[in-house]
């Protein structure tokens, strides 16, 4: 496995961009599945201090714990600026979820020096793997992309 993939799946504290309102959205899909694995998560929001009774964080700094990975699933629109707060807060291990890279993205990544992990699904890795990520973690290992 990618060592970048393996350090990100030890942080357990982690800051998390792209919970929603809306139940039918991928990152709240997300957030629940890491959080019955055990992940402690700190979601990030813009405008909302609280979605379905979990308190949500305006920036990193916010966030008191010391948060160990930064997990954004959300539109490449709002990645930049929590990108220059990951960087100005020393926080590396970073995962992009698809459909929130941009060129924009990779620009800004690769200027700050962020090492950022991108064209994977958090959920073919983060243990257990079950449902229909577990048969995509399958045809992945099968092609050699695991």
């Amino acid at each position: 496995m990618n060592p970048q993939i393996e350090k990100f799946l030890k942080c357990k504290k982690l800051a998390f961009v792209g919970l929603s309102r809306s139940s039918k959205k991928f990152g709240n899909t997300v957030y629940n599945e890491l959080n019955k694995k055990g992940y402690e998560l700190y979601p990030l929001h813009i405008t909302e201090k609280e979605i379905n009774s979990i308190i949500c964080y305006p920036d990193l700094a916010s966030v008191k714990d010391k948060i160990e990975g930064l997990l954004i699933n959300t539109s490449p629109k709002n990645v930049v600026p929590v990108l220059e707060e990951a960087a100005a807060l020393n926080i590396t291990n970073i995962w992009l979820q698809s459909g929130a890279e941009s060129a924009e993205v990779y620009e800004t990544a690769k200027k700050l020096n962020l090492p950022i992990i991108t064209n994977n699904c958090i959920l073919l890795y983060a243990q257990p793997v079950q449902g229909f990520h577990k048969i995509h973690r399958i045809i992945a290992k099968l092609f050699g992309k695991l």
